[in-house]
């Protein structure tokens, strides 16, 4: 596959080796080439989005794990759908973890896509809802937002745990890739010895550039189906618990950052849209990362963006991997598919990382 002239990509890391385990890792990706007809961001955007996907995956099993405990006696829990391979290799196949993005859920086609190319590698799959997601929204009294790193952590844990697993690893989308990024930056070198890579896809490291950017004229589009989504959520919520909740504070509300600013800082502890952007964004701690780490992100994302102060201390980091193309949309990059191979650019470099690190 050849590298296309406007497509080159920034990779800080590729050509370094990374000490995994006491043992030298080198990761190159292979170059992204959009699909005929789809350099257009918002194209790959809406397209990756739609395209339906096929579940080969074998029945799964729903896990309840405690994330959690909250005011009123409520206990938070958020719902797993695990894919486990048979017993006596289980323990020794990596784990991965996957989280979906804002107004997604296990059954989000990008998930279902990672977790059908990781099961038929040989992988155990959890796919994690957040709270409230995948029709979960009467197991706990509070909302969900981009700052929850520490249930991904309580996920893990358990598995951990539970299983005595060897080799896991952590993979989020959109908001997602920003939980799973802030967690690994949050525990630094504290990190458990098993957590053996974490990549954020389109990660939503800078949330109040991203949600600037989602306000502005182009992507009204995308907002609109965000918000429509987040306030039939929060009047679920209202209606299952009026005692917490206010349904006039969703009145009116005409951006994602109003309903930030009105819904999510009041209802989550902090003081403003601004102050929850701001304390929830991974960029605040991407250097202290070093747990082998993977990001992509497409230069022509509508909407996710990635500051060039937040970049720079990307690349600064030795652990990171930085992967930025000039197409790719937004959690799409979509290529041409060929004998034995979908398309699905992201999907294929991920798995490539996570069993170089396993």
């Amino acid at each position: 596959m050849s590298r296309s002239a406007d497509n080159r990509i920034e990779n800080s890391a590729a050509s370094e080796d990374l000490d995994i385990g006491g043992s030298a890792v080198s990761f190159s990706a292979v170059p992204f080439v959009p699909r005929r007809f789809l350099r257009n961001g918002h194209l790959q955007t809406i397209t990756g989005n739609f395209l339906p996907r096929r579940h080969r995956l074998p029945v799964a099993l729903p896990e309840l794990v405690e994330v959690s405990p909250v005011r009123d006696s409520h206990i938070a829990r958020v719902l797993c759908h695990c894919h486990w391979q048979p017993t006596p290799v289980r323990t020794a196949r990596p784990t991965v973890i996957l989280v979906h993005g804002l107004e997604g859920s296990s059954e989000s086609q990008y998930i279902v896509g990672n977790a059908n190319k990781l099961w038929s590698a040989g992988a155990n799959v959890v796919r994690m809802n957040m709270r409230n997601c995948g029709g979960t929204e009467q197991l706990c009294a509070t909302l969900y937002h981009s700052g929850l790193s520490g249930d991904v952590a309580a996920v893990m844990e358990f598995f951990l745990r539970r299983e005595a697993l060897e080799s896991i690893s952590l993979v989020g989308y959109s908001m997602g890739g920003n939980l799973v990024l802030k967690l690994a930056g949050e525990l630094a070198a504290a990190a458990p010895r098993q957590l053996r890579s974490v990549i954020g896809v389109s990660p939503a490291v800078d949330l109040g550039p991203s949600a600037a950017a989602l306000h502005q004229p182009e992507n009204r589009i995308y907002e609109r189906r965000f918000l429509r989504a987040l306030l039939k959520r929060y009047r679920r919520k209202v209606h299952l618990f009026p005692h917490v909740f206010d349904a006039n504070r969703a009145e009116g509300l005409r951006s994602l950052q109003e309903f930030d600013d009105r819904i999510t800082a009041m209802y989550s502890g902090f003081t403003s849209a601004e102050d929850y952007y701001h304390r929830a964004a991974a960029a605040r701690v991407i250097s202290s990362i070093v747990v082998p780490t993977l990001i992509v992100h497409a230069k022509d994302d509508p909407f996710v963006t990635i500051t060039p102060e937040t970049a720079s201390a990307i690349r600064a980091n030795p652990r990171i991997t930085f992967i930025q193309t000039q197409h790719g949309g937004h959690c799409a990059f979509l290529e041409a598919p060929a004998s034995g191979y979908d398309g699905y650019w992201a999907e294929s470099t991920l798995l490539r990382f996570i069993l170089s690190h396993a």
